[in-house]
Formats: structure tokens, C-alpha cells, sequence
């Protein structure tokens, strides 16, 4: 009989009966009800790696630096402690080597976002602004002028000048017509001119073929000349204001105002129709 260990402590026990690393990772995927591509958006680790590293294929890692950094950035997104992986894998890849700056290498991993362009429309709107507003402060710098003096340096004009300037001019009442103009008129047509003399009026002309000629408002100091081979009807809303001349010759009928006449002229001497 041997003294020493029993037969029972020659048996082989496996040494560790846990779970691989990436099962484990890929359980604890599924159980928070995470899809792969869900986890590569949030951990920014490409999908073809997150695969390899659930099948228990670190080579597409690029090394155990990158496959510690991809473990602990999985464990963490579905709810897994990372130190049992990460000594895990240390054990079962020939321990744990001299710490390297393993965070900027496994940043390059990662899946980077594209670069933000810059806004150039929101620029191109600043810079109007600001052009506008220079352009505004300078015209306005530009056209205020001391007091007592112009915008080209010289004596301001008296208050009772600036105001006559300013006033505008009376309408000067049309020229009667002269003998010359009389003579001018052509005698194988209908001349007729009328002249709003002492108020507005309103006034119709037709030719000889029914065509309206004119047809509106005529105010005070304006005058209208209308012409027609053969004959001119007119209708005149308010005749007392009204000074007809036809055929180059003034007419001394005296309408009264308000009064609404029909009148018809020919060639030759005027008669009222």
C-alpha cells in the first residue's frame, strides 16, 4: 500500500469550464436584445469584427493590443463586466504583455465619423450682414451734416427759403389759343378741344364710327384734343367747368355746373347738336 495522494487525486480535471469569450459576448448580446450591427453602432467597432470576435476568431483584430481594447468596448455595450474577459484572454493567449499605448491603436480601429463640412451658407449670410451694415453706417455717416452747415461744407439756407423750395409751383392755367393757332386747325376735320377751367369734369368722346376716343376725368387745368374726319359726340359730366374750343373757334355758351350736356360737332363752323 502507497502512502501519498489517493487514486482519486490522480484524476485530470479540465481547467477552466467556462464559457469561451465570445460566446459569452454573444450571449449577453442576445439577452439585451441587441442585434450586431446595433452594437457596431455604438461600440464603433466594424461588424466583420464584432463577428469574428462572437466566433472566437481574434486575428482580424490586427493583435492582442486591439483585441483587449475590442473586448472591453463589447462587454461594456451589452452589460458585461471587461476584467474576467480581458484575464481570460490573457490566460488562454500566453499572459498579458508590457503595457503599450494601446488607446490611440485601437482608436484607428474604430469606425471614425466622416469630418464635418464646413457651412458656408451660414458664412455667406454673416458676411452679407455685415456688408449690408457697413454699407448702411457709412451712408448714414455720409449724409448726416452739422447743423448750419450742407453736406459740401457750405452756409445752410434760411428756414423761410428751404420752405418756399420746397412748396410746389401753382399749375398755370393753358394758353388761349391765338389766331395763328386757329388758322393752324385743319379745315376738312373736327377739331374739338376741351379745357377744365374752373373745376373737374368728367367727359366722353366718341368719332363718327362710334369709337371711344376718351373716357374718364378730366381735372382742373388739364386740357384733351380730339380730331375725326367727319364728326365728334361728346358728353360732358360737368359742362359749366368746361371751356370748348371746336374747330379753332372758342365757343361763349355758358354751361352751369353740374349740368350734364350732349353736344355733337362737324367740320366748319361749330354748332352745338
Amino acid at each position: 500500500m502507497s502512502i501519498g495522494n489517493s487514486p482519486e487525486d490522480d484524476r485530470t480535471f479540465p481547467a477552466d469550464d467556462r464559457d469561451s469569450i465570445g460566446l459569452a459576448l454573444q450571449q449577453a448580446r442576445v439577452a439585451a436584445g441587441l442585434t450586431v450591427e446595433e452594437v457596431s453602432a455604438s461600440t464603433r467597432v466594424r461588424i466583420p469584427i464584432v463577428q469574428a470576435i462572437e466566433e472566437e476568431d481574434f486575428s482580424r483584430c490586427g493583435g492582442d493590443v486591439y483585441a483587449r481594447g475590442h473586448i472591453r468596448t463589447l462587454a461594456r455595450a451589452v452589460g458585461l463586466d471587461p476584467a474576467p474577459l480581458i484575464e481570460q484572454y490573457d490566460a488562454e493567449h500566453g499572459g498579458r504583455p508590457a503595457p503599450t499605448p494601446a488607446a490611440p491603436l485601437f482608436e484607428a480601429e474604430r469606425i471614425r465619423p466622416e469630418p464635418r463640412r464646413p457651412n458656408w451658407t451660414a458664412a455667406m449670410v454673416a458676411a452679407i450682414v455685415a456688408v449690408v451694415g457697413f454699407v448702411g453706417f457709412t451712408m448714414f455717416n455720409g449724409n448726416e451734416a452739422p447743423r448750419g452747415t450742407t453736406a459740401e461744407g457750405g452756409p445752410a439756407p434760411a428756414p423761410e427759403k428751404a420752405t418756399a423750395a420746397a412748396k410746389p409751383k401753382p399749375v398755370k392755367p393753358a394758353p388761349k389759343p391765338t389766331e395763328s393757332a386757329i388758322a393752324a386747325v385743319p379745315r376738312d376735320k373736327v377739331t374739338v378741344k376741351l379745357s377744365a377751367v374752373d373745376d373737374k369734369s368728367w367727359i366722353s368722346a366718341k368719332g363718327h364710327d362710334g369709337k371711344l376716343l376718351f373716357d374718364g376725368l378730366l381735372l382742373e387745368g388739364e386740357s384733351k384734343t380730339f380730331q375725326d374726319d367727319e364728326r365728334i359726340d361728346l358728353v360732358l359730366g360737368n359742362a359749366g367747368a368746361i371751356e370748348l374750343h371746336v374747330n379753332g373757334k372758342k365757343l361763349q355758351d355758358k354751361f352751369e355746373s353740374g349740368q350734364v350736356e350732349r353736344l355733337t360737332y362737324t367740320k366748319g363752323d361749330p354748332e352745338a347738336g
